[in-house]
């Protein structure tokens, strides 16, 4: 039900809270032929600010006999450094299942991360602990390191992410090496992720899983999801190999933005230095007021002055290095300047560039 994708976390003009709801069923099939039917809830929510993005999801899965089975993941990602890139993230998962006659299973896992991110592609390090619990037996620790890449060509009708991670595990009884790759394709209002995992390890059984996901959109706020494919064994709660199939409908807050189709290739906006100041000149036509936001101020609003002819100025002192902004209009609606380059900001909108040399 849970769809993956890569994203920038580029930080937008405003805060930003957006959020989504899956209901739907699933069946999981287990090696030898035992298979069973669940229903599935997921909601999902994410925070996007000038300095923090936090997203959560979480799945809760029926089981057979009354059971449940419950996956959360929390990711907390913090900019230290707009004009590199440079982020530091938190990544916590929990996943949890109770079995009527075993008792309870747990795991836990927390990842530190730095990160880099560009127009077109990031990188990620990091590394924590993970533990697991099954009822009955002592909890187990292991040591978790993860090493991720992506990659956003640009061009074409069609959005594209790929990803690579690779991710040591020191178990007690020896390593193990989790190998993914995957690939986000989005075209007009269908999204298709691709995800391939290989398990490679001298102490256990190297396996491969894959698995299939297609989203559509129907509406502007619903979409349908459907899955396959398998996934490996999960040694922190002793869980099998399995396969499954899922359907559902899930609803989004907000209504997906319409595909944006091919825009010229604008150089990004250098502003004229009289002395130790910078002047930047917009032309807003109607335009009662305007003020200009960068992340060079935590995107707070500076009111630039009319100049006539429906010109707007501004003096702005910075530093040499790159930076993003937007205009706010009228106190209201948040405009990207034309003729300026221009940059995803991680949440189906964009952001103006500009170029202290």
């Amino acid at each position: 039900m849970l769809l993956v994708a890569a994203s920038t976390h580029a930080a937008p003009a405003a805060a930003q809270v957006d959020g989504s709801v899956g209901v739907g069923a699933g069946t999981v099939r287990y090696p030898g032929g035992t298979s069973f039917g669940s229903a599935i809830l997921s909601p999902s929510a994410r925070y996007t600010s000038a300095a923090l993005v936090a997203d959560f999801s979480s799945s809760i899965a029926s089981l057979p006999g009354g059971d449940w089975a419950g996956l959360g993941l929390m990711d907390l990602s913090a900019v230290t450094a707009p004009a590199s890139g440079r982020q530091l993230g938190v990544e916590a998962i929990f996943a949890g299942t109770t079995v009527t006659g075993a008792g309870p299973t747990a795991a836990a896992h927390a990842v530190g991360e730095l990160r880099w991110s560009g127009t077109t592609w990031g990188a990620e390090m990091g590394a924590g602990p993970s533990t697991g619990l099954i009822s009955g037996a002592p909890p187990v620790t292991a040591f978790h390191t993860r090493a991720r890449l992506w990659w956003r060509p640009s061009g074409g009708q069609t959005s594209t992410t790929v990803q690579l991670s690779v991710e040591p595990t020191r178990f007690p009884d020896g390593w193990f090496t989790d190998a993914s790759a995957g690939a986000t394709f989005e075209r007009g209002q269908a999204v298709v992720s691709l995800w391939t995992t290989a398990r490679l390890s001298s102490t256990y059984a190297s396996t491969v899983a894959s698995s299939a996901y297609l989203q559509v959109f129907v509406r502007p706020r619903v979409s349908l999801e459907v899955g396959g494919g398998s996934s490996l064994s999960e040694p922190y709660q002793g869980l099998p190999r399995a396969g499954f199939i899922t359907f559902g409908v899930r609803f989004h807050r907000s209504p997906r933005p319409p595909p944006q189709t091919a825009a010229p290739q604008w150089a990004p906006l250098v502003p004229e230095p009289p002395g130790d100041s910078l002047v930047v000149r917009f032309r807003m036509p109607d335009a009662r007021s305007v003020a200009i936001a960068g992340d060079w101020n935590a995107w707070q609003p500076v009111r630039l002055r009319p100049l006539g002819d429906d010109v707007w100025e501004g003096t702005l002192v910075l530093r040499r290095g790159l930076y993003h902004f937007n205009l706010q209009v009228d106190g209201a609606d948040w405009v990207v300047p034309n003729g300026v380059a221009t940059v995803p900001d991680g949440l189906g909108g964009m952001v103006a560039v500009l170029v202290v040399p």
